[in-house]
Order: C-alpha cells, then structure tokens, then sequence
C-alpha cells in the first residue's frame, strides 16, 4: 500500500450517500435531479453512426476545443489552450500534477471549497495552506486575506467561484483586486486554478471571469453541473500556454483523451449554447430552500450560484459525524457536514436543493428538530 494514500479519508460524503434508503431525503451528493435534453445525444449517435467512436486526439476534438473557446472568450486563450478532460476532476488532478514540485511548491487552498483539492495535493506530497473566509462575512471572498496569505512557496492558488459549498461568488471587485496584487508580486508567477464547475448556475450579476482579469489562470469546468450529465465525464480546462503541454502530457498518461461520444454530445451543447438553459429551475430552487429553512428556524448562507445551501445545526466538531449519520438513521435525512470543506464551517451542513419542494421543506423540518433534540442529549 502506498502509505500516503492509506493516510487519506476516503469520502465522507460517498460514506453517508452509501446509507441512503428509497425513502430518503437525500441533500447530500452534489448531483442534480433533472434529466438531460436527449437531442445532443440524439445528434451525438448521428455523428457516432457515421464516424464511429474512435480514439480522439489527447487534447480533445479540434472543434469542440474551438467551440469552447469561442464560448468563454478568455483573451489570449484560443483552442490550443483548451484539453478535454474526463470530467472537472480529472482537469484538477492533471493540473495539479503538472504544475506542482513537491519538493519545493506549495498549494492555496481558498476555504471553504470542495475537498478534493486538498485529498490530490496530499497524494502527490504537495505542501497544502489554508486560507478560511469565515462565516463572520457569509464566507465572501476577501482577496487582500488570500494575498497576505500568500508565501514565496505558493505556486498555485485554488478557487472555487461559486463555491462549493457556500455558493458564493467571487464578486469582480475581489478578483480584480486579487489579480492585481498577484501581479505585482517580484519572482515566478503565481498560477490560480479557477474552479468554475457552477458558473452556468449563478444567480447574481456580479459574477468575475477571473480568465479575462488574470493572465495566469487555469479555468476549470464541465458539464455534469450545468446540464445534468454528472456521468458523462466530460470536462475541460483552460490554461496557459507555459503550461499547457505538461498538462496535456499527464493527461494522457491518466485517460489517453476524454471519450469519443461525450466530446460529440459537449459540441452539440455549445452549438445550440444551452449550458444555462437549466439555470432558472435552479433560482426557483434557491429560492424555495431559503424560505423552508428559515421558516425551520435555521441559520444559513446565502448562496450567490450553485445548488447548495448551509445551514447551521450548532453542534461541535467532535459530534458532526455522528450527528450527520443519526440524522440519517433517525430521520431519514441525508445532509454533509461542512467543516470537512473548512474550518469555519464546524456545527453546519450543507444541502444540496435538487429535490422536489415538498422534500426541501420536510427535509429542513426534520434537521432543525432533529438538532433541537440533538443538543439535549446528554453528552
């Protein structure tokens, strides 16, 4: 066994979505409920019928990574900086891979955000730092406490805008003000992996595009959020082109290239631009989760973008687990614990509003009493 693996948590959150019965309440897998448009499938097996499903190149499909270009219009960044991945995750751990010294470079990690970041530094021996928003401020992104973050080692920055969990955005005044500290900085460039898998899925106007603000970004998305196709594994990343040939060569060390049939699926999508066309189901659903959970008399986050909403159950670190596993067994309810995304999350859950809105409103009912039982149980 390799003993820096053995040393990593598996997933929490597959654990707890492991309990899950056909009557539960399930606000736990980050995955949404709707059905995909079968029409790109549709245009997908036309394509499939004529060509067949051969091996694409490493980079992905010359005219999906144009189209995909085109669609995001990152200055300076055309089609040779755009890889097709297996899925965001994929674009992650291929970046990370790359970019990364273990000896010598170290990751920033902008918390709270999804915690695979810090499980694939951790299994490539990359020295990971944090640096957690707080819940003082709703978790809004503070660009001058990520720069005084910042140390000679840092070679890469993680954000995840909107963030998972929170679902908040890193607004353009933050991101502009980040770039530009960023910049002036004397020695190599400091690279930002910008996650921005829920950008289709934002709800505010104030949203940045941290590729066109910051000229050493590496954009990362797919389409399993935007248009419910978690398992096509389809994604990309944008990067620069210092970088782009190491990344591409891991790439296809890891997966060869990103299937044949989903890049002809992605390619249809972005001809028929329907990457947002979900987007307003998912407001009405944000909407609908805040009332039912204030109306529980829970504590939340707004969230800016995403499918997410943390809500506060007060209970402490030590106890989180088996408050999130009793909530399951007791009342049927499956919701993640948040510190495992930060440490400023401790005593909350995050819950993922993709259900029907009768679910949404009994599934906040039962944890706001099961949290009020919680805290009398003697200890």
């Amino acid at each position: 066994m390799n003993p820096i693996v053995a040393e990593i948590p598996a997933s929490l959150i597959r654990a707890l979505h492991a309990k899950r019965k056909p009557t539960s309440l399930d606000m736990g897998l980050g995955e949404p409920s709707l059905m995909p448009d079968m029409r790109h499938f549709e245009q997908a097996m036309a394509w499939t019928r004529e060509n067949g499903s051969r091996y694409a190149p490493n980079s992905g499909f010359q005219d999906l990574r144009e189209a995909i270009a085109r669609h995001y219009a990152y200055p300076g960044y055309g089609a040779g900086n755009v890889c097709i991945t297996t899925g965001s995750q994929e674009a992650v751990f291929a970046t990370i891979k790359a970019l990364l010294d273990p000896a010598r470079d170290e990751v920033l990690l902008v918390e709270p955000l999804f915690n695979v970041y810090d499980k694939i530094a951790q299994a490539e021996g990359v020295a990971v730092r944090r640096v957690d928003l707080g819940t003082e401020s709703g978790c809004a992104f503070d660009a001058d406490a990520i720069l005084a973050a910042v140390t000679p080692q840092t070679r890469l920055i993680v954000v995840c805008s909107p963030c998972n969990p929170t679902g908040r955005v890193m607004n353009k005044t933050e991101a502009k003000k980040l770039a530009a500290g960023l910049l002036a900085r004397c020695g190599s460039p400091v690279y930002v992996m910008h996650d921005e898998i829920y950008r289709e899925l934002t709800f505010v106007d104030d949203f940045c595009e941290f590729g066109k603000m910051y000229p050493y970004t590496i954009a990362i998305n797919s389409l399993s959020k935007s248009n419910a196709l978690t398992g096509l594994r389809l994604g990309w990343l944008f990067a620069p082109s210092d970088v782009m040939a190491e990344i591409v060569k891991v790439h296809g060390w890891m997966t060869s290239c990103a299937s044949t049939f989903a890049q002809r699926v992605a390619l249809d999508i972005f001809a028929t631009n329907d990457l947002a066309a979900q987007r307003p189901w998912y407001a009405r659903q944000k909407d609908v989760a805040l009332f039912a959970a204030r109306e529980a008399g829970l504590e939340v986050i707004v969230p800016d973008g995403a499918f997410y909403l943390c809500v506060r159950v007060g209970v402490g670190l030590e106890e989180m687990v088996s408050f999130a596993e009793s909530l399951v067994d007791e009342c049927d309810v499956i919701a993640i614990p948040a510190h495992i995304f930060g440490s400023s999350l401790v005593g909350w859950l995050r819950t993922s509003f993709v259900g029907t809105p009768e679910d949404i409103r009994e599934a906040y009912r039962r944890i706001a009493a099961h949290a009020k039982k919680y805290a009398l149980l003697p200890r």
